[in-house]
């Protein structure tokens, strides 16, 4: 009976073990890539997670097609995202706060209150995406940073009022 071949995992110039990501990893490599990463990191996240593929003869053949596709599709994706940073620079988000006669917020405004009205304008932005300094504790009209990912990045106006009266109070 034959016995089953373990397959062979590379070892990189630094010792550690070299893998072909399927996918984006932060602070480690774009999709496609060929990385050298620590025995334990691959072998008990990258791999079981389907984050990495061992780099096999055939597994690297098909890399370098699926790297064209993947060139393709992530080109695609950033024309998609230049339209949307050219569409929340035109726009006002307009977010109403409880705040004093002077302007000042009891409370703040942060990045889901952004988010929350970029979004019921339909511009999809989520609240990771948006950069700010620190929380907005003011009634004035804001320039936030928006960072849509493959490093395009935008600025939205926001425009924080006081929240008025109800009228109904007697």
């Amino acid at each position: 009976m034959p016995t089953k071949q373990r397959q062979q995992i590379r070892k990189g110039p630094h010792g550690g073990m070299q893998l072909v990501l399927t996918e984006d990893v932060t602070h480690l490599g774009k999709q496609g890539e060929l990385v050298e990463v620590r025995p334990g990191y691959g072998r008990n996240y990258l791999l079981p997670n389907g984050l990495a593929t061992v780099p096999s003869e055939h597994n690297l053949k098909l890399l370098e097609r699926y790297k064209k596709r993947v060139q393709q599709a992530r080109e695609a994706k950033m024309a998609d995202l230049r339209v949307l940073a050219e569409q929340i620079q035109r726009v006002t988000v307009s977010i109403e706060a409880n705040a004093n006669e002077e302007g000042h917020l009891y409370g703040s405004v942060g990045a889901p209150e952004i988010s929350k009205g970029l979004k019921q304008q339909n511009l999809k932005v989520e609240q990771d995406m948006v950069r700010l300094e620190g929380p907005i504790k003011e009634c004035a009209l804001y320039a936030v940073k928006i960072s849509l990912g493959y490093e395009i990045e935008t600025e939205v106006k926001v425009l924080v009022v006081r929240q008025q009266e109800k009228a109904d109070k007697k």
